[in-house]
């Protein structure tokens, strides 16, 4: 169970590098800039650590997809991004293919 706990925590620290670029002005506020790029690199090492046992086949995609639902979702509800019934569909299939990734994975 730790594999997938560290790739839960080195997913939403991909939300959190993704969203985050939309704060640093294309790199040109410090700040914003130093706090994307220390979840970029913390996601990257807690992706490594969680491949060690997990395939990489498995561990990638369900990386992204946190990411992706995550960032997504930070977008609607915090962005003003258009939230649609077909956009909440096809995020939450993400979600049931996350879930699928998982449940049908087998840890080394």
């Amino acid at each position: 169970m730790k594999p997938w706990i560290i790739l839960l925590v080195a997913g939403l620290l991909e939300t959190g590098w993704a969203v985050g670029l939309k704060y640093t002005d294309a790199f040109t506020r410090f700040w914003p800039s130093v706090g994307t790029g220390v979840a970029l690199v913390a996601s990257m090492v807690l992706l490594a650590i969680a491949v060690r046992e997990l395939p990489i086949g498995t561990a990638y995609p369900v990386w992204v997809g946190i990411g992706a639902v995550g960032a997504a979702a930070y977008g609607m509800l915090f962005l003003s991004e258009p939230v649609s019934s077909s956009r909440i569909f096809f995020l939450a299939l993400l979600l049931v293919a996350i879930v699928g990734l998982k449940l049908t994975s087998v840890t080394s």
